[in-house]
């Protein structure tokens, strides 16, 4: 009979008493329908363990032939431990430099700071959809300027530096390069206002979605932003994640940062120096490939929109009326009572127009924001509107 038609382990004792009587092993397997091999086997085991050898055992292999061994792994939770920031990666390649030894891979050494503890599980980030006009390319000077925040870093009296850079886009000429204390609304506003007085005002002007030049909130607007707008400058976003859709302003920042901050300089009045020393040499001086090799101040030439000396007034003749976004961000809609919109329109003029389908449409500048729900009493972004 099969072992599976009675109890395993008391067939396998059985056959053990009957061999030890004599009978023949041949005979016996057949009898119980197992293979001479398996039942050699469970002879060899019962001699070796007695009874426990009889029992059903693992099949994991005795060794892992890829397991990492216990030293190499403490040695690898001792690098993150002493570099707390450092992930597989990093730890990995010096591992492999100081020991001379090929580690396990960067996902394997990351998986191993996970069981430890040494890693937290990142929490998802939430990313705001583009909430400006789509891309565009640049086929003149002043089409588009782009401008970003270049990453922090730190200068020799340990303070740190966040350079405000501002290119145009088809030109590649670099309008600014100013060394910041911090990112600040103000301090972006007031560096836009200098080139719009000397270079004149851009079509449109590109950024990320981060801050100053962008928000979560209606429309994505900030207090620059909103300025620009009512400039009748377009906003034009790069998509989230996606640095290589302001591919030549990240190139030029690659430049920057090996020509002005290898070493940095001892505090911000040297480094802005240092900035001031590198534009005109990268503008003048430096031929680009894509130009044809000629220089940024070759093709440049200033926009022909002048900074007007007022800021003009926001009208509406399409709309159904026009009023002032209060001091905490909200409208009076008739019948509907006070609605938010944003802070950062606070003192602006922003549009109502009512729609066919009765709702009505808040617009600022050139820009729909979205329509009024009166049960919510809120407005529903464009982006968020089914269609």
């Amino acid at each position: 009979m099969p072992w599976k038609a009675s109890s395993p382990m008391d067939l396998r004792a059985e056959l053990m008493r009957r061999l030890a009587a004599g009978e023949r092993m041949s005979a016996l397997c057949r009898e119980y329908g197992i293979s001479r091999k398996t039942g050699h086997k469970f002879q060899r085991r019962f001699e070796e363990q007695g009874r426990k050898g009889l029992e059903n055992q693992s099949r994991a292999p005795k060794v892992v032939a890829r397991r990492t061994p216990p030293e190499l792994t403490e040695l690898i939770l001792a690098e993150r431990r002493a570099h707390p920031t450092w992930g597989g990666r990093l730890i990995k390649s010096v591992l492999e430099k100081r020991l001379e030894h090929t580690l396990p891979s960067a996902v394997a050494i990351h998986r191993m700071l996970q069981r430890a503890g040494l890693i937290a599980a990142r929490r998802a980030r939430t990313i705001p959809p583009p909430r400006a006009a789509p891309q565009r390319e640049a086929t003149a000077s002043n089409d588009l300027w782009c401008i970003d925040y270049k990453g922090q870093f730190r200068l020799g009296d340990r303070s740190y530096c966040y350079p405000l850079t501002l290119t145009d886009q088809w030109s590649r000429f670099v309008l600014a390069c100013e060394g910041m204390a911090a990112i600040s609304d103000e301090d972006a506003r007031d560096v836009c206002i200098d080139l719009f007085r000397t270079k004149g005002l851009p079509i449109a002007i590109r950024s990320d979605n981060g801050p100053p030049f962008a928000s979560t909130g209606l429309g994505g607007l900030t207090k620059l932003s909103a300025f620009w707008l009512q400039l009748g400058i377009a906003l034009d976003r790069s998509r989230p994640s996606h640095p290589e859709d302001n591919g030549r302003h990240e190139r030029m920042h690659r430049t920057l940062k090996a020509e002005t901050t290898r070493p940095a300089r001892a505090n911000l009045l040297q480094q802005q120096e240092c900035f001031d020393a590198w534009r005109p040499e990268f503008n003048e001086v430096r031929p680009h490939q894509a130009l044809g090799m000629k220089r940024p101040a070759d093709v440049y030439v200033a926009s022909p929109r002048p900074y007007p000396q007022r800021l003009p007034e926001l009208r509406y003749p399409t709309h159904d009326d026009a009023v002032v976004v209060g001091s905490g961000g909200s409208i009076p809609v008739v019948g509907v009572g006070r609605v938010h919109v944003t802070r950062a329109l606070v003192g602006q003029t922003v549009g109502l127009r009512e729609a066919p389908d009765g709702r009505w449409l808040v617009t600022f500048a050139t820009l729909d924001l979205g329509h009024i729900d009166r049960r919510r009493r809120a407005i529903v972004p464009i982006s968020q509107e089914t269609p």
